[in-house]
């Protein structure tokens, strides 16, 4: 399997894919918005973009849906629950799904609501697995819930989905927001060294080649998954008093999120 992660340049920050098999040259495009850029990016490599997957519904991650699909007949594959709001769905995608990409790609679908209730991550089980991960789940950070989310969900997704997943998984979401949800992380949790020199480097690096974490990785420099640090909750007290002192990690999280919204 072949990844290119495409730098789209744009205000949004957005990040688009292209997975292909190395045998046929097939390739399928994640949340190409910037659809010009994904089918030159193709054409250099030699690949046929031949199947679109948007993660969610928003139109940062559709928007280049008719202009990619006009320019190479691909099929348009979206959460079946997200079809019609994003319209010219050819195949709609439900958890445990597997998208084919040539003769030795397999993607597997996973329903992981939160950012919206209608949102896809894809899993590649490859000897490095990888994640698609859309909206859902950031370098260092978390999908916000505010248009079209919830956040006790996106704790569920993470909890009973993301977290289980092996540690080498490479995270590959959909905007590049690195250095400031390191900074989040910094400010509620200022002792965390791994995420202090991982933010040093991430200051000084154009966003095209932003690091590639990993799963096991972010569990150490992810706010949102270190629900149970005692500094983190210390912290978010300050802000939450009726937090407690031993809240629930549901709690936590749910507030992180509050406090990220606004940050």
């Amino acid at each position: 399997m072949l990844t290119e992660r495409i730098w789209s340049g744009n205000s949004l920050r957005n990040f688009h894919y292209l997975v292909a098999c190395p045998e046929t040259g097939e390739a399928l495009a994640v949340d190409p918005l910037e659809w010009r850029i994904c089918l030159e990016a193709a054409r250099r490599r030699g690949w046929q973009i031949t199947q679109i997957v948007n993660t969610h519904e928003h139109q940062d991650h559709t928007g280049g849906n008719a202009g990619l699909k006009g320019a190479t007949d691909a099929k348009i594959l979206a959460h079946a629950g997200a079809a019609a709001r994003i319209g010219g769905v050819d195949r709609g995608l439900n958890r445990g799904d597997v998208i084919r990409v040539g003769r030795t790609v397999e993607l597997e679908v996973l329903d992981t609501p939160g950012h919206t209730m209608t949102h896809v991550c894809l899993l590649a089980h490859t000897a490095e697995p990888a994640l698609y991960c859309g909206d859902t789940l950031f370098n260092a950070g978390a999908g916000n819930c505010y248009n079209g989310g919830d956040p006790e969900a996106l704790y569920d997704t993470f909890v009973t989905q993301l977290a289980r997943l092996a540690e080498t998984t490479r995270v590959f979401p959909g905007h590049e927001y690195l250095a400031r949800n390191l900074e989040f992380t910094l400010d509620r949790e200022p002792a965390n060294r791994d995420a202090a020199t991982l933010l040093e480097s991430a200051r000084g690096t154009d966003p095209a080649a932003a690091t590639v974490t990993t799963l096991g990785q972010e569990k150490r420099i992810n706010a949102f998954f270190r629900l149970q640090n005692p500094q983190l909750i210390a912290r978010l007290r300050e802000k939450f008093p009726d937090l407690g002192e031993h809240p629930e990690p549901r709690a936590v999280f749910v507030r992180l999120r509050e406090l990220r919204n606004r940050w």
